[in-house]
């Protein structure tokens, strides 16, 4: 039996827990916001406070199992409403994503030495410590990677800064310290075993020195797709091509060249963008969004409904763990034209389902939209085999191939504690 540790416990995490509980191997879940939806205490918080707890909540299967540090969370997420300031400063702010990610990795740490555990699985920078307590104790680790090795972004991304410097101060990770890069890699050296969700993450972590511990590749899953439900008409013959992006307002998801592959597109398409500001300002962003439908924050559901009007999504990511919208959008029954740099390359077939496209490619991106704005039907055919396709990808199929990853690393060792 395994502790499982996550600060804000998303969707991949979420169904990461129900795996391994619902194949008898998870024993303690520690999230922050492990918190029962209805409980009497989030009615003393703010609406929008509350409402962002709640959709945070883990499922009630869980509950039994979860252990909660709860009171950081709630006031980083309160202050970055209010603007955040000092407190959650990137790395340094006392209750900054790396503070609370710290924290729980401390507590998971200290628990170890309390419980009879097997061994843990944590997620990249909320790892080290409890990898060491793991270690000492002899037991597994395993490592989720939920996006590229840090040295392969730093590559990428700061020759990113170079070419569009107005967009520079919205690559987070190019500001990231030795000592936090220090800890990745010292994650990555105390791990058994490490899961990816693309074969492009598994890729970027030959550029970690002297790194050679088992990699899995197991991709997310798609909401259902409902392949026998009719989804809204197509934008008909004569009408823009409908256009969405969703996904942080960062140029490490290649925004620029959206934009710049919009204007080349002109009045045939109509472009919106669903998805949160960064902290720093950023005028070329400001000016870009002005152009075209914004919209800063949806719930998930209404997500969904955007994509179902959508007809086709730009996700031209220059480097990502996975694109979890990818599968979102094709399970509406949307194409998509992405980059080899997120899960695209594992699940389209390029041309049939969606586009494959290079990264900061405005004009590769602009000529698979005017293709589909002149051709209505094959926009209609590559949705429907969209659809289809992420119909293959399912949580289920997620959770037991986790499991399954899990209990052959543990099975010596239940072995050899039974002999």
């Amino acid at each position: 039996m395994i502790i499982l540790s996550h600060p804000t416990g998303n969707a991949n995490v979420r169904h990461a827990a129900l795996g391994l509980a619902r194949a008898g191997l998870l024993a303690e879940f520690w999230t922050c916001l492990g918190v029962d939806p209805d409980a009497r205490w989030l009615r003393l918080l703010p609406a929008g406070l509350a409402a962002q707890i709640r959709r945070r909540a883990v499922p009630e299967e869980l509950q039994p199992i979860v252990h909660s540090r709860a009171w950081r969370e709630i006031v980083r997420l309160a202050a970055s409403r209010a603007g955040g300031g000092w407190l959650t400063t990137h790395e340094t702010g006392r209750f900054s994503v790396d503070a609370i990610y710290r924290d729980l990795d401390r507590a998971a740490a200290r628990r170890l030495g309390r419980g009879a555990f097997t061994g843990v699985y944590a997620y990249e920078d909320g790892a080290a410590g409890t990898f060491a307590a793991a270690r000492a104790r002899g037991l597994a680790t395993f490592y989720d990677q939920p996006i590229g090795y840090w040295r392969a972004a730093r590559r990428i991304l700061t020759e990113e800064a170079e070419r569009e410097p107005e967009w520079a101060s919205t690559i987070v990770g190019n500001r990231d310290s030795a000592a936090k890069t220090a800890r990745k890699d010292e994650e990555l050296r105390l791990a058994g075993d490490v899961v990816v969700a693309t074969t492009f993450t598994r890729a970027t972590l030959r550029e970690h020195p002297g790194f050679n511990a088992p990699i899995h590749v197991l991709p997310y899953g798609a909401p259902p797709a409902g392949i026998d439900e009719p989804r809204p008409p197509y934008a008909a013959t004569g009408q823009p091509l409908r256009v969405l992006f969703v996904g942080s307002l960062g140029q490490r998801k290649g925004l620029s060249y959206l934009f710049e592959a919009a204007r080349l597109c002109g009045r045939s398409v109509a472009l919106s963008v669903i998805g949160v500001k960064p902290a720093e300002p950023c005028a070329a962003l400001e000016r870009a969004l002005a152009a075209h439908r914004w919209l800063p924050s949806l719930p998930h559901a209404q997500v969904l409904e955007e994509m179902q009007r959508s007809d086709v999504l730009v996700f031209p990511s220059l480097f990502e763990g996975f694109g979890l919208v990818i599968l979102e959008a094709m399970a509406q029954g949307v194409s998509v034209i992405t980059t080899p740099h997120t899960a695209g390359p594992d699940i389209i077939a390029d041309g049939v389902d969606g586009f494959i496209v290079p990264i900061r490619d405005p004009a590769a991106i602009a000529e698979r939209l005017t293709l589909l704005s002149g051709n209505r039907d094959r926009l209609a055919a590559m949705g429907t085999a969209a659809r289809a396709k992420a119909a293959q990808f399912t949580w289920a199929a997620y959770e037991t191939g986790l499991a399954r990853i899990v209990a052959r690393r543990l099975a010596p060792r239940h072995h050899t504690s039974s002999t």
